[in-house]
Protein backbone atom coordinates (compact mmCIF):
# COMPACT_ATOMS: atom_id res chain seq x y z
CA UNK A 1 0.00 0.00 0.00
CA UNK A 2 1.46 3.32 -1.05
CA UNK A 3 1.57 6.38 1.17
CA UNK A 4 -1.16 8.08 -0.86
CA UNK A 5 -3.46 5.04 -0.59
CA UNK A 6 -2.82 4.87 3.16
CA UNK A 7 -3.62 8.58 3.55
CA UNK A 8 -6.89 8.15 1.63
CA UNK A 9 -7.92 5.10 3.67
CA UNK A 10 -6.99 6.91 6.91
CA UNK A 11 -9.09 9.93 5.88
CA UNK A 12 -12.04 7.63 5.02
CA UNK A 13 -11.65 5.90 8.39
CA UNK A 14 -11.80 9.27 10.11
CA UNK A 15 -15.00 10.13 8.28
CA UNK A 16 -16.45 6.80 9.35
CA UNK A 17 -15.68 7.58 13.00
CA UNK A 18 -17.53 10.85 12.70
CA UNK A 19 -20.46 9.09 10.99
CA UNK A 20 -20.94 6.40 13.68
CA UNK A 21 -20.52 8.80 16.58
CA UNK A 22 -23.51 10.91 17.45
CA UNK A 23 -22.97 14.68 17.58
CA UNK A 24 -21.61 15.83 20.95
CA UNK A 25 -24.20 18.60 20.96
CA UNK A 26 -26.94 15.96 20.90
CA UNK A 27 -25.07 13.75 23.38
CA UNK A 28 -24.49 16.57 25.90
CA UNK A 29 -27.82 18.39 25.44
CA UNK A 30 -28.79 19.54 28.97
CA UNK A 31 -32.45 19.96 27.98
CA UNK A 32 -32.67 16.22 27.26
CA UNK A 33 -31.85 15.32 30.88
CA UNK A 34 -34.69 14.20 33.13
CA UNK A 35 -35.09 11.96 36.15
CA UNK A 36 -36.50 8.54 35.37
CA UNK A 37 -39.95 7.94 36.86
CA UNK A 38 -39.18 4.36 37.91
CA UNK A 39 -36.50 1.69 37.85
CA UNK A 40 -38.12 0.26 34.72
CA UNK A 41 -37.95 3.67 33.04
CA UNK A 42 -34.28 3.99 34.02
CA UNK A 43 -33.37 0.59 32.57
CA UNK A 44 -35.26 1.40 29.35
CA UNK A 45 -33.41 4.72 29.04
CA UNK A 46 -30.07 3.03 29.72
CA UNK A 47 -30.73 0.36 27.10
CA UNK A 48 -31.82 2.85 24.43
CA UNK A 49 -29.06 5.36 25.17
CA UNK A 50 -26.33 2.69 25.21
CA UNK A 51 -27.51 1.57 21.79
CA UNK A 52 -27.75 5.10 20.43
CA UNK A 53 -24.56 6.56 21.92
CA UNK A 54 -22.25 3.51 22.16
CA UNK A 55 -19.46 5.18 20.16
CA UNK A 56 -19.68 8.33 22.30
CA UNK A 57 -19.59 6.31 25.51
CA UNK A 58 -16.56 4.31 24.29
CA UNK A 59 -14.70 7.52 23.41
CA UNK A 60 -15.59 9.00 26.81
CA UNK A 61 -14.28 5.96 28.70
CA UNK A 62 -11.12 5.86 26.59
CA UNK A 63 -10.56 9.54 27.37
CA UNK A 64 -10.97 8.88 31.10
CA UNK A 65 -8.46 6.02 30.94
CA UNK A 66 -6.04 8.26 29.04
CA UNK A 67 -6.38 10.98 31.69
CA UNK A 68 -5.76 8.39 34.40
CA UNK A 69 -2.41 7.57 32.79
CA UNK A 70 -1.00 11.11 32.68
CA UNK A 71 1.87 10.25 35.07
CA UNK A 72 2.71 6.89 33.44
CA UNK A 73 4.38 7.58 30.05
CA UNK A 74 5.09 3.94 29.13
CA UNK A 75 1.49 3.00 29.86
CA UNK A 76 0.32 5.94 27.76
CA UNK A 77 2.32 4.60 24.81
CA UNK A 78 0.75 1.16 25.28
CA UNK A 79 -2.66 2.80 25.59
CA UNK A 80 -2.13 4.76 22.37
CA UNK A 81 -1.22 1.53 20.57
CA UNK A 82 -4.38 -0.10 21.91
CA UNK A 83 -6.35 2.98 20.88
CA UNK A 84 -5.08 2.51 17.32
CA UNK A 85 -6.59 -0.99 17.47
CA UNK A 86 -9.87 0.54 18.71
CA UNK A 87 -9.76 3.07 15.89
CA UNK A 88 -9.26 0.59 13.08
CA UNK A 89 -11.33 -2.32 14.44
CA UNK A 90 -14.28 -0.45 15.93
CA UNK A 91 -14.54 3.25 15.11
CA UNK A 92 -13.48 3.28 11.46
CA UNK A 93 -15.39 0.28 10.12
CA UNK A 94 -18.48 0.58 7.95
CA UNK A 95 -18.88 -3.14 7.33
CA UNK A 96 -19.29 -5.81 10.01
CA UNK A 97 -16.03 -7.34 11.23
CA UNK A 98 -15.54 -10.94 10.14
CA UNK A 99 -13.23 -13.31 12.02
CA UNK A 100 -12.82 -16.87 10.71
CA UNK A 101 -16.04 -16.47 8.72
CA UNK A 102 -18.08 -15.30 11.71
CA UNK A 103 -19.53 -11.81 11.96
CA UNK A 104 -18.65 -10.10 15.25
CA UNK A 105 -21.41 -7.99 16.75
CA UNK A 106 -20.36 -4.46 17.81
CA UNK A 107 -21.07 -5.21 21.48
CA UNK A 108 -18.90 -8.35 21.38
CA UNK A 109 -16.12 -6.36 19.70
CA UNK A 110 -16.37 -3.63 22.36
CA UNK A 111 -16.07 -6.29 25.09
CA UNK A 112 -13.06 -7.93 23.41
CA UNK A 113 -11.30 -4.61 22.83
CA UNK A 114 -12.12 -3.51 26.38
CA UNK A 115 -10.61 -6.67 27.82
CA UNK A 116 -7.55 -6.29 25.59
CA UNK A 117 -7.17 -2.68 26.74
CA UNK A 118 -7.46 -3.66 30.39
CA UNK A 119 -5.01 -6.54 30.00
CA UNK A 120 -2.44 -4.45 28.12
CA UNK A 121 -2.56 -1.70 30.71
CA UNK A 122 -2.63 -4.07 33.66
CA UNK A 123 0.56 -5.71 32.35
CA UNK A 124 2.26 -2.29 32.39
CA UNK A 125 1.61 -1.93 36.14
CA UNK A 126 -1.22 0.60 36.13
CA UNK A 127 -4.02 -1.80 36.98
CA UNK A 128 -5.33 0.34 39.85
CA UNK A 129 -5.36 3.49 37.70
CA UNK A 130 -7.22 1.67 34.94
CA UNK A 131 -9.70 0.18 37.40
CA UNK A 132 -10.41 3.58 38.95
CA UNK A 133 -10.80 5.17 35.50
CA UNK A 134 -13.16 2.38 34.42
CA UNK A 135 -15.20 2.73 37.61
CA UNK A 136 -15.52 6.47 37.09
CA UNK A 137 -16.39 5.87 33.44
CA UNK A 138 -19.04 3.29 34.33
CA UNK A 139 -20.64 5.67 36.82
CA UNK A 140 -20.59 8.59 34.36
CA UNK A 141 -21.98 6.47 31.49
CA UNK A 142 -24.68 4.91 33.69
CA UNK A 143 -25.76 8.27 35.06
CA UNK A 144 -25.85 9.88 31.63
CA UNK A 145 -27.72 6.95 30.08
CA UNK A 146 -30.27 6.85 32.92
CA UNK A 147 -30.85 10.61 32.97
CA UNK A 148 -30.86 11.33 29.24
CA UNK A 149 -34.37 11.37 27.88
CA UNK A 150 -35.21 9.20 24.91
CA UNK A 151 -38.23 11.11 23.61
CA UNK A 152 -36.18 12.78 20.88
CA UNK A 153 -34.82 9.39 19.82
CA UNK A 154 -38.21 7.88 18.93
CA UNK A 155 -37.81 8.80 15.27
CA UNK A 156 -34.71 6.60 15.11
CA UNK A 157 -36.38 3.68 16.84
CA UNK A 158 -39.52 3.48 14.74
CA UNK A 159 -40.31 0.67 12.34
CA UNK A 160 -38.63 1.29 8.95
CA UNK A 161 -41.73 -0.11 7.22
CA UNK A 162 -43.98 2.53 8.78
CA UNK A 163 -47.29 1.70 10.40
CA UNK A 164 -48.23 -0.88 7.75
CA UNK A 165 -46.99 -3.78 9.85
CA UNK A 166 -48.75 -2.52 12.96
CA UNK A 167 -52.28 -2.57 11.49
CA UNK A 168 -52.88 -6.31 11.64
CA UNK A 169 -50.63 -8.99 13.07
CA UNK A 170 -51.94 -11.39 10.40
CA UNK A 171 -51.27 -9.03 7.49
CA UNK A 172 -53.48 -8.60 4.43
CA UNK A 173 -53.23 -12.25 3.40
CA UNK A 174 -55.54 -13.63 6.07
CA UNK A 175 -59.21 -13.80 5.31
CA UNK A 176 -60.19 -12.82 8.83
Amino acid sequence: MSTAEFAVSFKEAGRSVIATRRPWREFLDPTALSLPSSLSDATTKISQNLTRFLSNYCLLILLLIFLGLIYHPFSMIVFLLVFVAWFFLYFSRDDPLRVFGFVLDDLVLVIILGLATGLALALTGVFVNVLISLAIGAVVVSLHAALRGTEDLLGDLQDPFGDALLESPRGDYSGI
